[in-house]
């Protein structure tokens, strides 16, 4: 009989060892700090999934506790997921992988007024700055200033685009994420952080400052402002809901909980708020529910604020989404649903779902700003989008139809463009170390890959021609390197035009700096250095045109 037990004691250790580490070994890791800072961003706060899949203990409990260790280590090839061993060392992945296999979840409220209010701050006078700086103090224009966020530095700055000098940084919310501008008053804009910040700043005073904030939630993603300059909505993971806001004062006026929503699967749960974004076509704004393959239309003109669409079925985990341009600008709503690989394209006019573009098995589009263009040689209005999982950019034309896979080095999140440029610019920022060094430069008529943007460890920057694999001209720079002082490859991401359509700026989020290149050639001009994990850049003058941005 003790024979018996001793076996059974055996095997229950095996079974055990197979789902949770025995030990952390002798990790001194701060583990909560350390998933709040590296892993959340894309993991989500309550490990709910977002960019990265979900880390919660029923989607995690099947696999294998050494292969997830090894996972957190290496990294996930054609993924967003990094490796870690750089951060942390193997006891240090076990103790991750045993606090993720036993978290319990943070406790989720109803989004409701009363706790949105609360937080509420005004720092600046507002009526007392616009009167004192009529003008810009810092620029001559504030069309010339360029946004940037540093995500692991939680801060969001500004750059003069004519001169590229760094004006002021700010202190702006954990992984600040978008950033909007007020389209009738230029002198605003607005960011919001993952953990649930809302900034207003006043760029023509001196040093840019925050005028106002509000928390709007625990896990925040959108961020949009109506044409009229008169509110803006901010999105929430965590409460799941929407809130609109006075764009004047961040004053809360509306809260629109998605706590109890039906999803594509006739189940009744909470969604997060994805992809939100205004429209010139009229007075709308739309936000996406994530997990619900829902899209609400609000009218901002009527009072109270109320939802006029519900356009159900667009696809399963919606997450950000684009305008269209030329034609009706701003009547499409083109949103990614990552579930379902497709492009689902809402109409303003109809509040209907007018088609979905299939974008390809397992490709999860991932569109960031988009690409919305006219074709001059072919006649037609094109759009495009990048995909996760896949090196490959999809276009389509106006009757939805996909016009055009084309290759490129790996998985991407950013692709853009705008008149001044001859090329969408679609970056390889998930394609892993060999290739998230490259920005490929798609021909607006052609179709086609023409030029690629190669960065290297060494600090060399090439411009290299596409059909050929030739060189056509090079140049070297610092080399880049991460926080310990050790060269890294460059990975670039999000190219944004600057200086009047004049300039491309492209983020290298792990050389800290922001390259600088010609939008017509793609040739290099200069770097903009000293930064923390550069992501984001946001042109005032161009996302002023940009609807919905």
């Amino acid at each position: 009989m003790q024979a018996m037990m001793k076996t059974v004691k055996c095997s229950l250790i095996a079974v055990l060892v197979g789902a949770v580490p025995m030990m952390a070994g002798e990790s001194k890791m701060d583990v909560a700090a350390m998933f709040e800072k590296e892993c959340q961003g894309c993991h989500g706060p309550n490990h709910e999934g977002g960019v990265g899949s979900s880390l919660e203990p029923k989607a995690l409990g099947k696999k294998n506790a050494y292969s997830l260790s090894e996972v957190i280590l290496n990294g996930r090839a054609g993924t967003a997921m990094p490796a870690f061993k750089g951060k942390m060392n193997k006891d240090d992945a076990d103790k991750m992988v045993e606090y993720l296999l036993k978290y319990e979840g943070q406790q989720i409220k109803n989004l409701t007024m009363q706790d949105v209010e609360a937080t509420h701050k005004i720092l600046q006078d507002r009526e007392a700055l616009y009167k004192k700086y009529p003008k810009p103090s810092d620029v001559k224009s504030v069309q010339d200033i360029v946004v940037f966020t540093e995500r692991d530095a939680s801060k969001v700055g500004f750059i003069d685009g004519t001169t590229n000098k760094v004006l002021s940084k700010h202190e702006s919310g954990f992984a600040t994420h978008v950033t909007v501008v007020n389209k009738r008053i230029p002198r605003y804009v607005y960011n919001i952080s993952r953990d649930g910040w809302v900034n207003m700043f006043d760029l023509n005073a001196p040093g840019q400052p925050i005028i106002a904030k509000i928390r709007v939630g625990s896990d925040s993603r959108g961020l949009a402002c109506t044409p009229d300059g008169r509110y803006v909505l901010a999105g929430n993971y965590v409460p799941g809901g929407a809130v609109l806001l006075d764009a004047m004062t961040l004053k809360p006026l509306k809260v629109y909980p998605t706590s109890s929503v039906i999803d594509m699967d006739g189940n009744l749960g909470s969604s997060r708020v994805a992809s939100i974004a205004d429209t010139p076509y009229g007075p709308y704004i739309a936000f996406a529910l994530k997990d619900a393959g829902h899209v609400y239309i609000i009218d901002y003109s009527k009072p109270d604020f109320p939802i006029v669409g519900d356009i159900a079925g667009v696809g399963k985990i919606l997450h950000d989404a684009f305008l269209n341009e030329g034609e009706e600008v701003g009547r499409y709503y083109m949103i990614a649903s990552q579930g379902s690989d497709v492009m689902g394209i809402i109409d303003f006019k109809t509040k209907t779902l007018s088609g979905k573009v299939y974008t390809g098995p397992g490709t999860k589009p991932h569109p960031g700003q988009g690409s919305s263009w006219f074709s001059e040689k072919m006649g037609k209005q094109y759009h495009a989008t990048v995909n996760m999982n896949l090196g490959q950019v999809t276009i389509w034309d106006n009757q939805w139809n996909v016009a055009k896979q084309v290759k490129t080095s790996g998985g991407g999140l950013f692709v853009g463009t705008n008149e001044h440029t001859p090329y969408i610019w679609a970056d390889n920022v998930i394609g892993g170390e060999d290739n998230y060094n490259k920005v490929h430069l798609i021909g607006k008529d052609s179709l086609m890959v023409e030029r690629i943007i190669e960065a290297n460890k060494e600090g060399e920057i090439k411009l290299i021609d596409a059909k050929t694999h030739k060189v056509i001209k090079k140049w070297s720079t610092k080399a880049p390197k991460n926080e310990k002082g050790e060269a890294v490859t460059p990975r670039l991401l999000h190219a944004e035009p600057a200086l009047h359509g004049e300039h491309m700026y492209i983020s290298d989020w792990m050389g800290g700096r922001i390259l600088v290149v010609d939008a017509k050639t793609g040739e290099f001009i200069e770097t903009i250095e000293g930064l923390t994990t550069p992501t984001f850049t946001y042109s005032i003058e161009h996302r002023m045109d940009l609807p919905g941005a």
